[in-house]
């Protein structure tokens, strides 16, 4: 078991990019099962998909990624940028993906992803920012909560993943 002082932030090379689709893996893997427990995993992008996709956004800086190690393992990565979302003024900031391996769930990886991902957009002169989040992934319901986000009520929306709709709920809050 690890504990937060051994886990170290760092920005995402090329290599890690493997690493990372394996924590996202694992990661929505673990919280289907929470959130639909007997029900069937629904079809997720191969590893070699989510692999180039964030080899590519680690080559680009779209978004701009972190992971945290421990000692040499990646055990999470967080993912951000300017928000996605249409008619956002280009000070708000988006977290497009925050993973932690469910192995070191509850050791403070996502709260020193989170201040990284942070520091990264005050840098990029952000001064708000959202994430989207399943309705019913209550780890992440509760991380976003206890991180000072406000919860949108307004902005629920369907997407599909596989043949399971899922609703999602934006998150927003003052990064100062």
């Amino acid at each position: 078991m690890s504990d937060i002082s051994t886990i170290s932030v760092r920005p995402a090379t090329q290599r890690d990019a493997k690493a990372i689709a394996q924590v996202q893996a694992s990661a929505s893997q673990a919280a289907f099962k929470a959130q639909f427990p007997g029900e069937a995993m629904p079809v997720f992008e191969s590893l070699q998909k989510s692999q180039a996709f964030w080899r590519e956004a680690i080559e680009y800086s779209e978004p701009q990624v972190q992971v945290a190690v421990d000692g040499d393992t990646v055990v999470g990565f967080v993912g951000y940028d300017r928000s996605r979302d249409p008619k956002t003024p280009p000070t708000m900031g988006e977290i497009w993906a925050l993973y932690a391996s469910p192995s070191h769930w509850g050791q403070g990886v996502g709260l020193a992803l989170w201040d990284a991902g942070r520091e990264g957009l005050i840098d990029e002169g952000c001064t708000k920012v959202t994430a989207w989040v399943p309705l019913g992934y209550e780890r992440a319901l509760h991380f976003f909560d206890m991180a000072g986000f406000k919860r949108e009520m307004t902005t629920i929306k369907t997407v599909t993943l596989g043949s399971v709709r899922i609703e999602e709920i934006r998150f927003k809050r003052d990064l100062n």
